[in-house]
């Protein structure tokens, strides 16, 4: 799965993000999400649990791409069931042979912050009060 252009999935932050707001997703759609990183490092998991989302690191010498290819023949007939998120030609011809449904990236993207401005977006970080509720208060409880 690639986030929509200028992210850079080699920055650890950056995949930190997009896992955190696929956690939000898996919330909203109360669903589980598997998510496939290249460049998994020598004696680090290769995979982590974080709620319903599962992060494949993949070893150098193989990629992501590959990986999912991989996961889609494992799952057979039940891959109908699932939705493959990717830009890359290949990976998406690979879902639809599999009949897993195929979502662009860019598309997933928008959805994926559209969901998260939803959970997040009216929360406030600093409480907004009216400046002439404090003048009624301060009238009231005598300080002026």
């Amino acid at each position: 799965m690639v986030p929509k252009a200028g992210f850079r999935l080699a920055d650890v932050d950056v995949e930190n993000d997009l896992i955190e707001k696929l956690q939000v997703f898996c919330r909203i759609r109360r669903t589980s999400v598997e998510v496939y990183f290249d460049g998994g490092l020598p004696g680090q998991p290769s995979r982590g649990k974080f709620g319903n989302v599962t992060a494949f690191f993949v070893r150098r010498g193989k990629t992501a791409d590959e990986a999912i290819e991989k996961r889609l023949q494992a799952l057979g007939k039940t891959a109908r069931n699932w939705a493959v998120v990717s830009s890359d030609r290949r990976v998406r011809s690979a879902a639809l042979e599999a009949h897993a449904r195929s979502i662009s990236s860019e598309e997933f993207s928008s959805f994926l912050s559209e969901a998260t401005d939803q959970e997040f977006g009216d929360i406030e970080t600093e409480p907004r009060v009216d400046p002439d509720d404090v003048s009624l208060w301060l009238k009231e409880f005598g300080e002026e």
